[in-house]
């Protein structure tokens, strides 16, 4: 079976030659692509195609992407986006990921780096990346139900995005345990030499909703990764 069969993308881009090189290789790949070149463009091909991932410019003529996903977000279209873009500040790249961006690819980029991403969403967006075999998972007032995806500390529901329940899954897993950056890479992302910025943003995210409520769990090993752990521990 052919990589992209059944999958449908949209690639927006203002830059002719940029959506023509990555439409052409994602077509070769077996993927089905649209193309838009404004923030407008896009989101009437979303409503018309329902795409399964969006590769988002950032800079766009009428409005720009971070404007696109939170239009998007707003109307409930839950379809995943990586943004491509130029701008690569930490600022930029976590606020894209907090309106509910999946990931980012920085320009120049390399097209067997951009399947790849492309590859990985979907995987990780595809609803199936948790084992559901009845067992739950504890860490202190922590737990997970690894059947039904709910997650609860401290008896409070705790609402996760897929990547979120992914991420704190492999941490429960390994409670006690340190895992370096490029584990966690592997593992939540698919790809080991990532940039650390959108696994700092997410872990980020945990902390927010976990240990906000009751003593922190997730602690960071400077210079290493991070380690769920029990707050004796």
């Amino acid at each position: 079976m052919v990589e992209g069969t059944g999958r449908r993308l949209l690639v927006v881009d203002d830059e002719p030659a940029i959506v023509d090189v990555l439409a052409t290789s994602l077509r070769f790949l077996g993927y089905e692509v649209d193309e838009a070149a404004t923030g407008r463009e896009a989101l009437a091909s979303v409503r018309a195609h329902r795409p399964d991932l969006v590769l988002l410019d950032v800079m766009l003529p009428d409005f720009d992407g971070f404007e696109v996903v939170r239009r998007l977000r707003a109307s409930g279209a839950r379809v995943p986006v990586v943004f491509l873009t130029a701008r690569e500040s930490g600022e930029d790249v976590v606020g894209g990921l907090d309106l509910g961006a999946d990931d980012y690819i920085t320009k120049p980029f390399r097209l067997a780096e951009v399947a790849a991403r492309v590859r990985a969403v979907l995987r990780r967006t595809d609803g199936n990346g948790g084992t559901a075999d009845g067992t739950l998972l504890r860490c202190a007032d922590l737990e997970m139900d690894a059947e039904t995806y709910e997650v609860r500390r401290a008896g409070h529901v705790v609402e996760l995005s897929p990547t979120e329940y992914r991420l704190l899954r492999h941490l429960l897993v390994n409670a006690g345990r340190v895992l370096t950056r490029e584990q966690l890479l592997e593992h939540v992302w698919d790809y080991g030499e990532g940039d650390t910025a959108v696994l700092k943003t997410y872990i980020s995210y945990l902390r927010r909703k976990v240990d906000s409520l009751g003593p922190p769990l997730i602690h960071t090993r400077r210079g290493i990764g991070y380690i769920l752990r029990t707050p004796e521990g």
